[in-house]
């Protein structure tokens, strides 16, 4: 049993944003900081990417845990009211999120998916944001066309 009304959840699930979030907000500073220039959900890029670097053709995806079902992090629960409603949310975006994957390679874009949780620890520790920068960096220099952090 859900311990908000109907209308305040309601409410609260409209607040969330799909665009300039809090972690994709950090990101974009550190990046710029360190000289990675990007474009914001370019239009022109299948799938609209959070933080599109074209000097590199890479697509940065920032994905939340909890809806992008990140595998075996704590963030990605799922809610005790209205399950099956939540499964086919879930599913849905599962399925969406493979199929802009695959159409970002067949049109030979990389493809990067920075959970939620990784850049909540990369705000609390700076090494560990220089360990991220770093792996953003080296992905977008190879020819490695997919990969998680």
């Amino acid at each position: 049993m859900d311990i908000k009304s109907k209308e305040d959840r309601s409410r609260n699930m409209a607040a969330i944003r799909s665009r300039d979030t809090r972690p994709e907000m950090f990101l974009r500073k550190e990046l710029f900081k360190r000289g990675l220039r990007y474009r914001i959900a370019d239009k022109r890029v299948f799938g609209k990417p959070d933080i599109y670097l074209p000097k590199y053709r890479t697509a940065l995806f920032v994905n939340g845990c909890f809806w992008h079902r990140h595998q075996g992090c704590k963030y990605a629960y799922i809610p005790k009211s209205n399950v099956e409603f939540w499964q086919k949310k879930f599913a849905a975006n599962i399925r969406r999120d493979a199929a802009v994957r695959e159409e970002l390679q067949k049109e030979g874009v990389k493809c990067l998916v920075i959970w939620e949780c990784t850049i909540k620890e990369a705000s609390k520790n700076e090494e560990y944001l220089e360990n991220i920068v770093n792996i953003i960096k080296t992905f977008a220099e190879s020819d490695d066309i997919y990969f998680e952090i």
